[in-house]
């Protein structure tokens, strides 16, 4: 996999030379490996050679998208934030190495940071296991009390902007769009990751059974912001809809109050947070199904997240009542 030139080659010049000026003395980048699955930015695993011949990794984050890139430095700067408050929380997460915000020696804006061993989960096999693992990780990212908050959450989705999948049940959905219509209900607020979800939680699964799976590492802290802990489980909520189906968005909620969280005291509040997160990623179920498929889940195809997201949607409503 690693010391392939062709590899390290595909990295961009200024940024192979920015990055090797982190290393430790000796060391070199010998190769490099496209992480798949991500939306927001290029992630590479580098391969980083040692002088007594070992072997370390780090990470590089690219923003080279047009959209992404205009707004790369708030985010990279709200990241480095992140990871600067996360060190020594206990919460598993990258330790940045160096970041390049306004591309300012790299060709794009660029985050290096260490590399966590695990990989994202998103089969179907071992769900069980690891949905009550994520909803104690969650809490635990809740618990954080920063000194200097996170700017507060901004959720862009409006009734206007829902987009209705063809063929959806258009009772449920007109239904769910009028329940975003009011002002958003009053909170207590929490340290938020804001994107919360199977694809940016390493596991560790242990060959031996799924009893000892266990949590190595959350990434993709850019969006993180101050809000109502309903927000960061009601959006991986939605995700485990999408990718497992409804059943499991609707339990993770359980598993979240199970594991020591606390969600908004009304009925009608809680849904709005599911539903506002659910209406959201109806603006994007083509990028993110396309992630999906690239980390292997060739079966979800647009059209079948759709139908997903629609069986979702009018399970929430059908579950108001």
């Amino acid at each position: 996999m690693f010391n392939d030139d062709d590899e390290v080659a595909a990295v961009r010049p200024l940024t192979l030379a920015w990055a090797s000026r982190y290393l430790e003395p000796g060391e070199r980048i010998v190769g490099a490996e496209a992480l798949r699955g991500g939306i927001t930015a290029e992630m590479r695993r580098l391969a980083i050679g040692g002088q007594d011949g070992g072997t370390r990794h780090l990470v590089l984050r690219t923003f080279v998208d047009p959209y992404y890139v205009e707004r790369a430095e708030d985010l990279l700067h709200r990241e480095v934030g992140a990871l600067t408050l996360l060190a020594g929380t206990g919460v598993p997460a990258p330790a940045l190495v160096a970041v390049d915000p306004a591309a300012a020696h790299c060709e794009y804006p660029s985050l290096l940071m260490t590399h966590l061993e695990g990989r994202p989960a998103l089969d179907d096999e071992g769900l069980a296991t690891r949905v009550p693992l994520l909803a104690r990780q969650l809490v635990a990212i809740h618990a954080l009390r920063p000194v200097e908050r996170p700017r507060d959450y901004v959720a862009l989705t409006t009734a206007d902007t829902v987009v209705v999948p063809e063929g959806a049940d258009a009772q449920a959905w007109a239904a769910a769009i009028d329940v975003i219509r009011v002002p958003a209900p009053a909170y207590e607020g929490r340290f938020l990751h804001r994107d919360f979800q199977p694809g940016n939680v390493l596991f560790d699964t242990d060959p031996s059974g799924p009893a000892d799976t266990r949590i190595t590492g959350v990434v993709d802290w850019a969006a993180t912001s101050w809000g109502p802990a309903d927000l960061d489980v009601a959006h991986c909520a939605t995700t485990l809809a999408l990718l497992h189906g409804t059943v499991w968005g609707q339990r993770f909620a359980e598993a979240y109050e199970e594991a020591g969280g606390m969600l908004a005291a009304a009925a009608d509040e809680r849904l709005y947070w599911l539903v506002r997160d659910a209406l959201a990623s109806s603006e994007e179920v083509s990028s993110v199904a396309q992630a999906w498929r690239e980390a292997g889940r060739t079966e979800l195809t647009t059209r079948a997240v759709e139908e997903r997201l629609d069986a979702y949607v009018t399970a929430l409503m059908d579950a108001r009542g």
